[in-house]
């Protein structure tokens, strides 16, 4: 199921059951979406990511890097990281994205991948360092990519284009249910920065 072009409503759930996705479209003016591109390429603490695939680890193109209320650990594919305190910058675009969607987050993982050929395989954010059934806020910079949702169990798939600027959430029971992508292609050539604002309970 193609979701393209539809009439934007931030109020209406993308996924049919089993979880609430909201898509408010751009949020950001062109002008502050290219400066805040801009400062995140620049200024952000990036690292290739790493994680342990059957034992063996595995060193990505895709630069990852974490912020947060403190320098709590989070742990996601067998490895721990330990949080940045938060930029000038990551702090108000953060309380901008809270009043936007009415929720809170004390920390970010934040994801540049370098063009098109770089990607997220499928997966759920269920980590046990995370708030239960909490609202992960997705914020997206840069080149407009495909991501796709597909439930673990119907198989059923969802898919939407996110625009440079733009603001996705995802709750209530959408990581139990649903696993979701960022699907490689030889058509984009440029950056993507991607925020993901989360609620981490131990720290």
């Amino acid at each position: 199921m193609e979701l393209f072009n539809f009439e934007m409503d931030t109020e209406r759930n993308l996924l049919p059951k089993d979880g609430t996705v909201n898509y408010f479209g751009k949020v950001f003016s062109e002008e502050d979406a290219n400066r805040y591109y801009e400062i995140l390429l620049n200024t952000i603490a990036w690292k290739n990511d790493e994680a342990i695939i059957f034992g063996k680890k595995i060193i990505t193109k895709r630069k990852v890097a974490w912020y947060g209320d403190t320098e709590f650990e989070y742990t996601y594919s067998k490895v721990t990281k330990k949080a940045n305190l938060w930029t000038p910058e990551l702090l108000p675009l953060k309380k901008q994205i809270e009043a936007k969607c009415g929720e809170t987050f004390n920390s970010c993982l934040l994801n540049l991948y370098h063009s098109g050929e770089e990607g997220m395989a499928w997966h759920s954010d269920g980590e046990k360092d995370l708030k239960k059934n909490g609202a992960i806020a997705s914020v997206s910079f840069g080149a407009e990519r495909k991501f796709a949702f597909k439930h673990k169990e119907t198989k059923e798939v969802i898919s939407l284009n996110l625009e440079h600027g733009s603001l996705l959430i995802m709750k209530g029971t959408t990581q139990a249910y649903w696993l979701h992508r960022l699907p490689p292609t030889k058509k984009v050539h440029l950056p993507r920065v991607n925020l993901t604002f989360r609620t981490i309970v131990d720290c």
